[in-house]
């Protein structure tokens, strides 16, 4: 499988990357531990979580998908091969919240301890913390880099007018500079990222992640009507809003493009993100085997430039 090179750092990475957030909610922890062996097993090396995945499940505190994964690597090994990315900023509960100095050690400690692993590949603000100069996250950043315990750091939920503002302070002052944005972007959601992130991101050799790839698993073709949000525990809350003309003009598109690919309408939708300007590694999840062979099945499709024009036209407007 061919890499792609994230930002202007030495991290090489599958087009495709395994989103974290399902391991200890949609996906227990035996589950959890098949699909990183099929995704690894099929030539796939890039993990994405967060220490709050997955919070928000009754009985979870934080921290459980990265202590799934910790497990996973203790069992399997060849920790080398492999690229982790976590995420810190997004309130733990307790006043654990935020991107201060303090905090960031703290917080980077407790997911180095849940990963069982001696360092982070790309350590990601999660969410911006205005509370918090940017000098003083760079600067913890900085410090954690020196001590070999983050290799490069990324940003999440960035605007484009904060995340040009972090970029030039490492510029001016020799902090460390996010390699990586990772913000919403799919066939469904595209305006907020295209307007002014993407050009930024192009220009400064920023590398795009996106989350929310198959816009919650509206874009694998799965939701139809309304009766069909009962098959997910997201439920009406995340995909009915995705139940509407141009989502449904979507879906046409994609249906049509994977019949002549012999592919999935989810593999279609994530390569048709693979083409797109700065976008290096698209994350999504699976809850099944059948779901990883979409993901990596993904990564090896090439789409015709009439394919990609046709999704492109048919998703115009958001």
């Amino acid at each position: 499988m061919d890499k792609r090179r994230l930002g202007r750092s030495d991290l090489f990475v599958s087009p495709i990357c395994f989103g974290g957030n399902v391991f200890g909610w949609t996906a227990d922890e035996a589950r959890s531990h098949e699909l990183l062996d099929a995704f690894i097993d099929r030539g796939a090396s890039f993990i994405d979580t967060a220490d709050v995945y997955s919070r928000w499940v009754q009985g979870n505190s934080g921290g459980d998908s990265e202590a799934i994964i910790g497990r996973w690597l203790k069992r399997r090994g060849g920790r080398d091969k492999l690229i982790i990315a976590t995420k810190v900023g997004m309130d733990m509960g307790d006043g654990k919240v935020g991107l201060a100095p303090a905090y960031i050690r703290r917080a980077v400690e407790d997911s180095l301890r849940r990963l069982q692993t001696d360092h982070i590949d790309l350590y990601q603000s999660h969410t911006d913390d205005p509370a918090t100069p940017l000098e003083a996250t760079l600067e913890a950043y900085a410090r954690l880099i020196e001590e070999g315990k983050v290799r490069f750091i990324g940003a999440s939920n960035y605007s484009a007018e904060r995340l040009a503002a972090a970029l030039d302070l490492a510029e001016k002052d020799g902090y460390p500079r996010y390699q990586t944005i990772q913000p919403e972007y799919s066939l469904y959601c595209r305006a907020s990222y295209e307007a002014e992130l993407q050009p930024l991101a192009v220009e400064r050799e920023i590398s795009c992640i996106s989350y929310f790839s198959l816009a919650n698993g509206f874009l694998s073709g799965k939701y139809r009507s309304e009766k069909d949000l009962a098959q997910s525990k997201r439920g009406e809350r995340a995909v009915g809003k995705y139940l509407n003309e141009r989502g449904f003009r979507i879906l046409d598109a994609l249906r049509q493009v994977a019949g002549e690919a012999t592919a999935s309408m989810a593999s279609v939708a994530l390569a048709w993100l693979m083409t797109r300007a700065s976008v290096a590694a698209p994350i999504a999840s699976a809850t099944s085997i059948a779901q990883v062979e979409d993901l990596i099945a993904a990564a090896r499709l090439t789409l015709s430039a009439e394919a990609v024009e046709r999704l492109t036209e048919a998703s115009n407007g958001g």
